[in-house]
């Protein structure tokens, strides 16, 4: 008997929105300030949700779309919030979690 192994592919296990907010929110977490990283992430979400459509929501190209969320590209700010808007995800923010309360 062989055993067939295959590279891993979070793609195949975001089947829902809530999988798509949790993934997301988790990797945002970890991230720190790694601005590839999350640009990686929300290409992962934008090839489970069809690459083709996103570019058709957003008004930016496909093949653009591809470079500026692999990983490897640097999108703009306006880029990635047309992206996660076409993505049905939104950005919050909460203070840090080592970040001393101040009082004025």
């Amino acid at each position: 008997m062989t055993l067939k192994l295959r590279k891993w592919d979070v793609v195949e296990h975001l089947k829902s929105d809530e999988d798509i907010a949790l993934y997301l929110d988790a990797c945002l977490e970890e991230a720190g300030d790694d601005a590839a990283f999350i640009a990686k992430v929300l290409g992962d979400i934008a090839r489970a949700k069809g690459m083709s459509q996103l570019a058709r929501d957003t008004g930016l190209g496909r093949e653009s779309l591809y470079k500026a969320l692999s990983g490897e590209g640097n999108p703009s700010f306006a880029t990635i919030l047309k992206v996660m808007g076409a993505l049905g995800v939104e950005l919050h923010v909460k203070p840090h979690a080592d970040t001393p309360a101040t009082v004025t």
